[in-house]
Formats: structure tokens, C-alpha cells, sequence
């Protein structure tokens, strides 16, 4: 399954910002989604976060963010960002099974994946979060 790069602008491959302290998760999911076709800044934590996105020459599209991280949630990582930005699309990761964080927000594009996560449900979530009519049309087809 090939990625959705953006459907306005081919030359443009999609850009993440994952976030991401545990080093051989944040390693594992860089290699997914650069093998995925995504074009990947990865930081450990909130802070340096904020750097990469300051610092970034591209627009980021996604912030891909683990819900715990040291110093920061990942929710209030997405706020921060979203301040800067209104329409970032934000991506929660948790392992942690509280119902507070497994919820979803499409309005204000934020968006939840359960940890551990499969290469193919990761990739996926992604696709669906870029382009809502493939969510539209798994609902229709799981019907």
C-alpha cells in the first residue's frame, strides 16, 4: 500500500515529526514510515519538539506524538504546535489503556493509535488521517 504523499502537491512528500523517548520504538517507527514513503525529523521529547518545528524549512503535516513523554504530554505538545499552526494534524501514541487518551478529535485533527502498533495499522492510520475519504470508504466497506 503506497502513501498518500498529498494529493495538491506530488513533489511534496508528507512530513512527520515523531516524538518518540523510547529510542528503539522511535527508531523502529522512523524506519517505518520512511520506508512508507514519509519524510521523517524525529525528536525524544517535547522540547526538542519544539526546536525541530522551529527550526523545520518545510511545512510539517503530522505530529506523530507518544501521549507520555518527559517534561510534556504529547496532547500538550499538540496544543503548543497547534498554536503555532491551527490546522497540524496531531497523532497520539499510548500503551497505556486510559479511556481520556484513546479518544479522537477529527475537527480539531487529532487523532489516536493504540501501542503496540503493526507496521500496516500505522501506515494506514496515517493514509486515513491524510485523506478522510479512505476513512469514509473502510466504514462503507466494513459494513
Amino acid at each position: 500500500m503506497k502513501p498518500i504523499a498529498d494529493v495538491n502537491d506530488q513533489s511534496h512528500r508528507c512530513t512527520i515529526l515523531l516524538v518518540e523517548d523510547e529510542p528503539f520504538v522511535r527508531e523502529a517507527t522512523c524506519s517505518i514510515l520512511e520506508n512508507a514513503g514519509f519524510c521523517v525529523l524525529s525528536a525524544t521529547d517535547a522540547f526538542e519538539a519544539m526546536r525541530l518545528y522551529e527550526e523545520c524549512n518545510r511545512p510539517i503535516d503530522l505530529i506523530m506524538t507518544d501521549m507520555v513523554l518527559p517534561g510534556k504530554t504529547g496532547q500538550e505538545l499538540g496544543c503548543d504546535l497547534r498554536a503555532r499552526a491551527p490546522q497540524l494534524k496531531v497523532l497520539v501514541t499510548s500503551g497505556y489503556g486510559n479511556a481520556e487518551y484513546d479518544t479522537e478529535d477529527v475537527v480539531n485533527r487529532t487523532y489516536f493509535l493504540a501501542k503496540p502498533y503493526s507496521r500496516r495499522s500505522l501506515v494506514e492510520k496515517i493514509e486515513k488521517i491524510f485523506n478522510p475519504q479512505m476513512l469514509q470508504h473502510s466504514a462503507t466497506q466494513a459494513s
